[in-house]
Formats: C-alpha cells, structure tokens, sequence
C-alpha cells in the first residue's frame, strides 16, 4: 500500500481521455493532480505516461461537462475551477470541417475548433482567397428547411465524395498563418479583370495555398445550372415567417464552434451574412464576386427575395449569358480592350457608393451649395373605400424633404404639403414595359406609416428623384458624392429592363443550347412553356450581351441590390406591451417592424440615430434607445436573442470601416460591439 503522505493530503485524480489514433495505446488516463497544478503541467504529465511519440503540439484540453477549452496553460486546475469530478478530453484544436459555400460546392478543410468563429472564419477565408471575411459567417440549417430534403432523398444515396472539394493541405489549416501575399496592397494582380482567372504570370502566389488553379476556377468561376427538379427539391421559403427560419441558424461569432456543439466532418454553410461588400476589385476579388453574385442568383432562384417579372427575366438573361456563353467557353479569355475594363471599373465603383458612407475616387467631391429638383409629378394617394386619387402638382425637392404645390406658378408660396423622407422607406414600382416609373414612399408617422406614391414621366426623371428619395431617407442630400452615381446606377438598370422584340435573335430559340427553366424560379417555370420562357430570356439578353464576364456578375450583384427586401433578414420578435408576433427586418442601417400578416411595414428606426442597446440576459431582451426619446424593446422568437444583438453590432461595427486600415481589422472593438455581456 501507498501510504497518503507521500500523494499529500491535497492531492486527487484526474480523468483524461486522450483522442489518439494508436489503437494498441488505451485512451483513458487518470493522472494524481493537485489544484495548484497549472494547465501546462498536466499535459505535460499526460504526454510522458502516455509514451507516444508524436507532434502533439496542435492538441488541448477540452472540458466536456462545461463545454470551454482550457487554453490558458499557465492558470492552475483551481483558477480553472476543475476538481476530481471533471472530465477532460487531451484533443485537436484544429478538426476537418465540411464547408457548403454559396455556389453550392462543398469544400473539406480544418478549421480551427478552439478560436473564436470570428477568427476561424478569417482563416477559411484565407484558405479560399476572400478578401474582407467580417462580411461571412457560418450558418447551421435549421431542421425545418432540411426536412424538405430528407423527404426528397429517402430512396436515394447522397453523394458524399465526388462533389467535395478536399482543401486539408492548407498552410492555414496546419495551424500556421496563410500568405500574406495574398492580402498585399501593393502585389501584382492576382485575377484577370475580364475573366475572372487567376492571372497566368502570378499562378505562383497559389504555391503554398491548396488553391492550384483549377481548384480557384472551381470557386471563382460559375458552373452549369441545376435542374428544375434539383430546384424543387431544396427548401423555398413562401412567407415571412419561413424567410425567419434561413437567419434562425447563425452561429455565435464570439464562442469556438466545439463550445457550440459543432462536431468534426459537420457540415455548415459559408455564407455572406451582411450584405455591405466593401472594396471590391476584380483584380483580387475573382472568387468574392463569383461567391457573391452565387449568393444573389440562388437567393432570387429559391425565391428567398421578392422581383418582379420584368427583373427575373434580367437576371435570367444575365446567367443565362455568362453561365452558357462564357464561363463554359474559352472566349472569356479573349475580352481585354481597354474600354471594358473601365466599364468593369465604374460597375465597381457604382457598388462602392450603394454602401453607406461609401466613397468613389472619381466623383466630384461634395458642394456648399445644395442643389434641388423641381419638375411636374403626380401623386397617387391609396384609399380604402375608393379608388387611388391621381392629380398632377408641381412638386420642388430640396435638402431632405418634398413639397409640393398646385401648380409651378405658385411655388413661392406655401406648399400644400411638405414630406419629410428621412427615415423613410423607399420602394420601386416600376414597369417599363408598360411606361410605368412610380416611387413608392412610406413615410414614418407617429401611428405607423402614410403611404405616398410619385408618377414620374419617363426614365431620367424618374432616376433624378428616386436617387434623391433613397438619399433624403438616409438623411442624405443631393450635394452628397452619391447621388450622381446613383443615378446613373439605376439608369443603367432601367435600361437592362428596356429591352425591344428583335425577331432574328429570338425566331429559333431552340438553336440555343439554353434549359430555360433553369434560370427562373419555380413560380415562372409553371407559368410559362419552355419556348416562351426561352423567347423571353433573349429578349431580355438583348441588354447584356456585349458585357465581359466580371461585368455581367457585377451587374447582377448590382441589380440585386437594387431590389426593394435586399439585404434584409427576418426574425419573427414579439415587441414589449405587444399582443401579438411581428417581423423584425435587419438591414446594414436600419431596423423595420413588419406586419407579420400583410408584409406591410410599421415603423423604421435608422442605426444612425440610435444611442445605445443591451440585452438582458434573464428575459432574453433586447433594448434599443434612439435619439428624441424613442425607445424599443422586444424578445426573439424565431433564434436567439444574442443573433439580433450581434447583428446590430455587426453592421455598426462595419460602417466604421476605411480603405486606410490596410485591412486590418480591430477584432477587439467587434467583440464589443457584438458579444454582449453575457
């Protein structure tokens, strides 16, 4: 017998199960601890009784009872709180992760699972060369949009090897740091403009990255559409309350993805979670542009956010051309004259200032004096018991507000009524098939909003005032760099919509090698044949198809943007003093109350006014205080409380974003702002 002195009284037994792959060594061991070892010393201890010889460099411990790695070595079992009862596992920080990326192609990597996702993100991204990766995050699906799956798949196998891309022998993924090279301001460009291939004379920044290039044509470059019957089979949100389920699965950026239960070889989705893409270049965004506009063009397959007719056919004929014409041709090597690389420039440039607070090199700068517009409209006023008012007034639109009178000649007097748009909400409706170029403001009021619609007469009037609206609701005037680029950016999408009947171009739509129905959603592959669906689309393509390949994805990423619901996600919330559920939208400088029964919207507030906001934790409640003493509070329903927070903190967090940061981001202020105080 061992006598108890020479233990000491303080000392105990520790269970840890080591995750080995030595089949003849056992996996359990029990170690004589005291509580003022530190980390370090047991793993120390544990390494010599095991008597393996390995690298064990990548390996911690994880507390599986409180679900926290215990990475500071130097802190004692005490400080750590772990005594005799515990069970600790000796494992690897960095596991294989399968990764479905917005093209829907799956990547296998390791990832880190002890860093926190913010961090891991960051190196997959690096991994993947995506440049400004605080835009993604990793998204879990929720059961509900699975089950539609699961029903489709029971009598059929999954294929589970040949569409994955294996990407595990990353710099990154061994625990080192990935190039620098890659995010160098001053390298040679790593893509062509044009094409969106990796740049022959620099495929040697690749060589220490798994991306050889093919693997980066795999991710930079669009593949063939999947089949009607492929579309039908994945989960297509119909209401509100179901566009709640797709934002119901984010994980928490600031905790590991082992603390949040994620298990090595799971599948998670990468994908873009705020919709603010800053500072993209087609010289080193290849992959970011694809990803993107991959993003856009499924979300407007499966119906995720709204367009009209007249918009789906632009998008069709958009994909239809790149997807058919030049990502499966080599042509796309061949578009270099210089012209179009400054049109490449300026579609860039027209997406850098839809941002907020983006700004463009080649605009004018700001002017003292605030210019106005003042034209003949007409103003449409809904009503419940009659039919819409429409009467023509001489409407004049200075700073952020409209006024309107009965006629030019009395301008100088007292307006009829003057609209204040700051905070409003902004809404196209147009059709330009139909001559039809209308504004749809929702204007905040103290009960909800007051509905006004603007009739303009043609394109160039209608894209002067719907440039000013959308500015006067962020609080913006006509003077702000914006506004011209503005303009010209939805000129540029109107005249897409404009498209004419050209009879050569569409009299054989079968001598097109083009499945229609694979570029449209569901709802119009019901509505149309194939041959009228096909007809359409190169109508449309009338539009598009002088366009380089990076253009035609910015375009489309640009059109999407344009689009009433882009970049808002839904959580179904219940407001304090509140009898029934509503639809909390989150946008990159607004939060919007819908009405979860019509769509309507009741009340906007604008990050740019607001003063603070918590959580408290007991209720799971989130607190908003904005200026002029408005104050908001409700609780989460369709996720956790902690995604909206993080969301409001994100967005925020990435308004303070500036081209001279050489792309090092503050990590410690997005915690801050994000994290909360649990």
């Amino acid at each position: 017998m061992i006598s108890s002195s020479e233990y000491g009284s303080h000392s105990w037994e520790l269970l840890v199960i080591v995750d080995h792959q030595h089949e003849e060594v056992e996996k359990e061991f029990s170690l004589r601890v005291t509580g003022d070892l530190h980390i370090g010393g047991v793993m120390l201890k544990l390494v010599e009784k095991m008597e393996i010889s390995q690298d064990w460099s990548d390996y911690a411990l994880w507390w599986e009872q409180k679900k926290r790695w215990l990475l500071k070595t130097h802190w004692t079992l005490d400080k750590c709180g772990v005594q005799a009862d515990a069970k600790l596992f000796f494992t690897t920080q960095h596991k294989m992760l399968r990764l479905r990326l917005p093209n829907m192609k799956t990547v296998r990597l390791k990832v880190s699972f002890s860093s926190v996702l913010f961090k891991a993100v960051s190196d997959i991204c690096k991994i993947l060369n995506i440049r400004r990766s605080e835009e993604l995050s990793l998204l879990k699906q929720s059961e509900d949009t699975l089950k539609k799956k699961k029903k489709k798949d029971k009598n059929s196998k999954e294929p589970v090897t040949e569409d994955i891309l294996n990407l595990c022998n990353s710099p990154v993924s061994s625990g080192l740091s990935a190039s620098p090279g890659l995010y160098s301001k001053t390298m040679t460009p790593i893509y062509d403009p044009i094409s969106g291939t990796p740049a022959s004379s620099t495929i040697t920044w690749f060589s220490d990255s798994p991306l050889t290039e093919q693997n980066c044509s795999i991710l930079a470059l669009s593949h063939p559409n999947c089949s009607p019957e492929t579309l039908a089979e994945m989960y297509q949100p119909r209401t509100l309350a179901d566009k709640a389920k797709l934002n119901a699965g984010w994980l928490d950026s600031s905790r590991s993805l082992m603390e949040q239960g994620i298990l090595e070889d799971d599948q998670l989705l990468l994908r873009f979670k705020y919709y603010t893409f800053f500072d993209l270049n087609p010289k080193y965004d290849a992959v970011r542009i694809n990803q993107i506009y991959e993003q856009a063009r499924w979300a407007i397959l499966l119906e995720e956010i709204d367009c009209t007719e007249e918009e789906m056919l632009i998008f069709a004929a958009l994909q239809a051309y790149h997807v058919s014409k030049l990502s499966l041709s080599s042509e796309a090597q061949d578009f270099t004259c210089e012209s179009e690389v400054d049109e490449v420039e300026a579609a860039l440039s027209n997406l850098e200032v839809t941002l907020e607070g983006g700004n463009a090199s080649n605009i004018l700068e700001d002017i003292t004096d605030i210019p106005k517009l003042a034209d003949n409209l007409r103003l449409v006023r809904p009503r419940k018991l009659s039919l819409k008012a429409i009467k023509p007034y001489w409407f004049v639109f200075k700073d952020t507000s409209v006024s309107y009178f009965k006629n030019k000649e009395s301008a100088q007097g007292e307006p009829i009524e003057k609209l204040n748009l700051k905070g409003c909400e902004v809404v196209p409706d147009v059709n330009v098939a139909a001559k039809k170029f209308g504004i749809k403001l929702l204007i905040p009021v103290a009960d909800g909003m007051n509905e006004v619609y603007l009739r303009c007469e043609n394109e160039n009037q209608y894209a002067r005032w719907m440039a000013a609206c959308i500015l006067a609701s962020k609080g913006k005037t006509m003077a702000d760099s914006s506004y011209h680029p503005e303009v010209h950016k939805i000129l540029s999408f109107l005249k897409m919509k404009n498209w004419t009947m050209s009879p050569q171009a569409v009299s054989d739509p079968e001598s097109i090698d083009m499945k229609p129905e694979c570029f449209v959603s569901l709802r119009y592959t019901k509505k149309y044949k194939p041959k009228q669906l096909a007809a359409r689309i190169l109508e449309a393509h009338q539009n598009v198809s002088q366009m380089t390949l990076v253009e035609a994805k910015l375009r489309f990423i640009q059109a999407w943007q344009s689009l009433p619901e882009f970049g808002l996600s839904y959580y179904i919330v219940r407001f304090k003093g509140s009898k029934k559920d509503d639809v909390l939208g989150v946008s990159y400088n607004r939060l919007i109350r819908i009405d979860m029964a019509t769509g309507d919207p009741i009340t906007t507030w604008r990050f740019s006014n607001m003063k603070q906001w918590n959580v408290n934790w007991e209720i799971r409640q989130v607190a908003i205080e904005f200026d002029q003493n408005v104050s908001i509070a409700f609780t989460c329903l369709s996720a956790d409380c902690k995604i909206v927070h993080e969301y409001i903190g994100g967005y925020i967090f990435l308004s303070t974003r500036s081209k001279d940061q050489n792309e090092t981001l503050d990590e410690d202020l997005f915690h801050k702002l994000t994290g909360g105080q649990e």
